[in-house]
């Protein structure tokens, strides 16, 4: 059986900052990265690129700390959306410049993973280099982190008459491969409202297909979808989102860790303060709403946004097309329906309230299969690994009431720190899951709105559990998402490299030997994890976190952790008006390679 240190699971911005930061603190180590693609690059892989996609991120704010995406290179242009291609080489040219190219396995998909319950741990891989089990072996890597992202697989259900459509059905993860339809095609229907579908809509009406758009009355609704630049101040938005003064009006559990506890409690704290941090976010959201001028026509007040913007995390997009959306919308090319898929019969798509219109293609955007790909063994070990699961049935009664102990533990602190979330926005009265919509349903076990129990992981990237906080050899990384996934990428694999060496100035796993430090950093955990249950509400937040305002206190968090200090600013005024950028972090593998040393 081959043996390696450390296996990364996944090669997209998560993956490979993992394998990049493992790969340069820790050299003497083997390494390798697994990935069911035939290319790297995750969402951003050869087969996802579909027509027209481009990143939400103009230049600048899309890249890692230390390896610029030059204009030259790339052929990119200041100032614009960056295209797929664009990122796809991008993530290629990090791999090959930081050397684990040539470590990633393509093709390979790990089926099992099975955790050994001895003194040095580690797991045995079973992966499989194609759907022949004669092609499957076992692996035993000493360390495994898991990359797999939340939109790796598609979850698609079944819509009632679709064999008799006769026309194709598919998820946007797979509208590259069907990307002909948009000459083909004569009306597609597009169902969904996330940015993957404004995409798809842009792309078949830019093309001459007649769209019809058709957004679940029962749903979530349309997502929110900004210019680049918003407020009276025209700022950058995610520089805005990444401006430390103005992380201060986002209720954020981790606040703390930028060291402004005093101007933190006065806005969240006070009656006043609650007023004022009200007053931006209906400020932000507000010129959003008028710069996108929803009410100039009847289909585009369609697509006004069901949530707050205050209450809305990693689902806000922006809007990075080439040609206005909101023209097309408007034109005889788009119809907008909010309603609900009821069936489908040969060619056509028939809606709850007897709308029926002709259709070649059914392109859905039914969200993602939030849970890791593969078995973990032993069985029921979801739970000590705090991964979404389903809870057991005979689950002892004393766990279940101190599970229920803790999250009504963190409920309570999390609403006396802020008041302001118990005032929890009402965005659909009428919500019930897709599978529970007549005419769709599925025999999945996962799905995005399975019963499953949220992730459960110390600062979101290791498992609060004895079994593994004593080996030091399970991690997860990219379950998070924000505007500044790559510089959170960057970070989080350094803190993982650390954690694995025994090197973090706080460690998680030494309150293994004191019981009353266990159960603290537990309650920190659920208290975190629980926190985005209140704070993102419509944006699965009580599934896994996800954040925008919140990024730059999580990066701080992590560099407290690793021992070093937050502030990368020169003077308190840049410190506070500045907005952190890839720029800011790009030395900071080296600041903690060389306290390394020091400490020796």
């Amino acid at each position: 059986m081959e043996e390696i240190d450390c296996v990364v699971v996944g090669a997209g911005w998560y993956g490979l900052g993992a394998a990049q930061q493992f790969h340069n603190t820790q050299p003497e180590c083997s390494l390798a990265v697994f990935d069911s693609q035939s290319s790297l690059g995750g969402t951003w892989a050869d087969d996802r690129l579909y027509p027209d996609l481009k990143s939400n991120n103009l230049l600048g704010t899309f890249q890692y700390p230390g390896f610029p995406m030059s204009p030259g290179k790339f052929n990119v242009k200041l100032g614009e959306h960056i295209p797929g291609e664009a990122v796809n080489a991008y993530l290629k040219a990090y791999a090959t410049h930081h050397g684990i190219a040539d470590l990633i396995r393509l093709d390979t998909k790990v089926l099992c993973a099975e955790h050994q319950d001895t003194a040095d741990g580690g797991w045995i891989l079973t992966i499989a280099t194609s759907t022949q089990d004669e092609n499957q072996k076992k692996v035993f890597a000493r360390r495994l982190i898991l990359a797999t992202g939340l939109t790796s697989e598609a979850f698609l259900p079944h819509f009632d008459g679709q064999e008799e459509f006769g026309g194709r059905v598919f998820h946007s993860k797979h509208f590259k491969q069907n990307s002909d339809t948009l000459k083909t095609s004569k009306a597609v229907t597009v169902f969904g409202a996330t940015k993957f579908a404004w995409d798809a809509v842009y792309s078949y009406a830019l093309a001459g297909v007649k769209v019809n758009w058709v957004i679940r009355s029962s749903g979530h609704g349309p997502c929110w979808i900004s210019p680049p630049h918003v407020t009276p101040l025209k700022k950058w938005i995610e520089k805005l989102a990444n401006t430390r003064f103005l992380t201060w009006f986002s209720p954020c559990i981790w606040g703390a860790a930028d060291g402004y506890t005093g101007v933190r409690d006065f806005l969240h704290g006070t009656f006043v303060g609650r007023f004022i941090v009200d007053t931006f976010w209906k400020i932000l959201g507000g010129d959003v709403m008028t710069l996108n001028n929803y009410d100039a026509h009847p289909d585009t007040a369609k697509l006004k946004p069901w949530t707050e913007a205050m209450f809305t995390g990693a689902s806000f997009s922006l809007l990075n097309f080439d040609h206005d959306i909101f023209e097309l919308v408007k034109s005889d090319k788009i119809d907008v329906h909010v309603g609900e898929i009821d069936h489908l019969s040969p060619g056509r798509v028939h809606l709850a309230d007897g709308t029926v219109f002709e259709s070649d293609v059914l392109l859905a955007n039914t969200g993602w299969k939030h849970v890791p790909p593969m078995k973990f063994l032993p069985e029921g070990i979801e739970k000590e690994l705090g991964i979404p699961h389903k809870l057991v049935d005979n689950a002892p009664l004393e766990d279940l009431a101190n599970q229920r102990k803790l999250i009504a533990r963190a409920d309570k602190e999390i609403l006396q720190r802020f008041p302001r979330l118990e005032r929890q926005p009402v965005w659909n009265k009428h919500y019930a899951p897709l599978t529970e919509q007549k005419g769709i349903n599925s025999k999945d076990d996962i799905t995005p709105c399975a019963p499953l129990t949220p992730y459960m992981l110390y600062h979101f990237l290791v498992p609060p559990s004895p079994r593994f906080l004593r080996n030091r050899d399970t991690a997860f990384t990219g379950i998070i998402s924000n505007f500044s996934n790559p510089i959170t990428a960057h970070l989080s694999g350094l803190w993982i490299s650390a954690y694995f060496a025994g090197k973090l100035t706080v460690d998680p796993s030494v309150t293994l030997h004191d019981e009353a430090s266990l159960e603290k950093l537990q309650y920190e955990t659920v208290l975190y994890n629980r926190w985005g249950k209140w704070r993102y509400p419509t944006d699965w937040g009580n599934k896994n976190p996800n954040f925008i305002f919140d990024a730059v206190p999580y990066l701080d968090l992590l560099q407290r952790d690793l021992g070093l200090s937050p502030f990368r600013k020169p003077g308190r005024l840049a410190e506070m008006t500045d907005p952190y950028g890839p720029e800011d972090y790009q030395s900071i593998t080296d600041e903690w390679l060389l306290k390394q040393k020091e400490v020796k």
